[in-house]
């Protein structure tokens, strides 16, 4: 691989990066469901480990810019199911190859876009909250896609809530997934090299749509967002089938 090839990978990437950090700033999630597949085509090993790890910064940075509304305790529920969702998510991982993780994050993909096109709605309930915390675990840490399922409960909440809380949920999210990725030997000192540039990334997005967060038409983000995961989706897949 030549030095200009790789430049260009690693600018594809942060870039992508960049830009689901913006979406998830703007909307309380949508990072990896529209960076994973694209870094999963520059290159597999992005996937879990250092997109979740890329991830981890954004949450820490809409927490502290979105505390105010930050409720930890009402999606008390969806932490605790998280947890065994993680374990089933790292088994997964150990009895997946590639083209079947492709697949994964393919079917998480185009059930966050059907979530959205349909706009479906679930009471925000404890037992609805536990399920959807523990289907985030699952996703999250096998394909590092574990948005859709809480964004579904929350969706009809205030944008402020929607921000402060799934940033929240992502942050714990995140440190549980990278605390079963390291041991099981998925997130080596090599993917903490491959996740590094990533990060100025993650937070030059983070930064430019707290800046314009106020002036974003949502809808124009919502449906680009969606055109764009299922371009990614189609590429992705046509990598892993040829």
């Amino acid at each position: 691989m030549s030095d200009d090839y790789a430049l260009s990978m690693l600018f594809i990437a942060a870039l992508t990066v960049c830009l689901g950090s913006f979406v998830q700033t703007v909307i309380g999630f949508g990072m990896a469901v529209i960076a994973a597949p694209i870094l999963f085509f520059l290159n597999p090993e992005y996937v879990p480990g250092p997109i979740i790890f890329a991830a981890l910064f954004n949450c820490l940075a809409n927490v502290y810019r979105f505390r105010s509304s930050l409720s930890i305790s009402g999606l008390k529920s969806a932490i605790v199911g998280r947890i065994p969702g993680c374990i089933v998510g790292g088994g997964l991982l150990l009895v997946a190859n590639q083209h079947y993780l492709a697949i994964l994050i393919a079917v998480s993909i185009l059930f966050s876009v059907v979530m959205n096109i349909f706009k479906f709605s679930l009471p925000l309930n404890a037992r609805n909250l536990f399920w959807a915390g523990f289907a985030s675990g699952v996703m999250g840490i096998s394909t590092s896609i574990g948005g859709p399922p809480i964004a579904l409960l929350v969706q009809g909440q205030k944008a402020s809530f929607i921000r402060a809380n799934l940033a929240g949920f992502f942050l714990f999210s995140c440190i549980t997934s990278l605390m079963i990725l390291v041991p099981m030997g998925i997130f080596t000192y090599e993917h903490l090299l491959l996740s590094l540039p990533l990060l100025p990334a993650t937070l030059l997005g983070n930064y430019i749509a707290y800046k314009i967060i106020d002036y974003v038409n949502k809808s124009l983000i919502r449906y680009g967002t969606l055109c764009l995961c299922i371009t990614a989706v189609i590429l992705m897949l046509i990598k892993v089938m040829v």
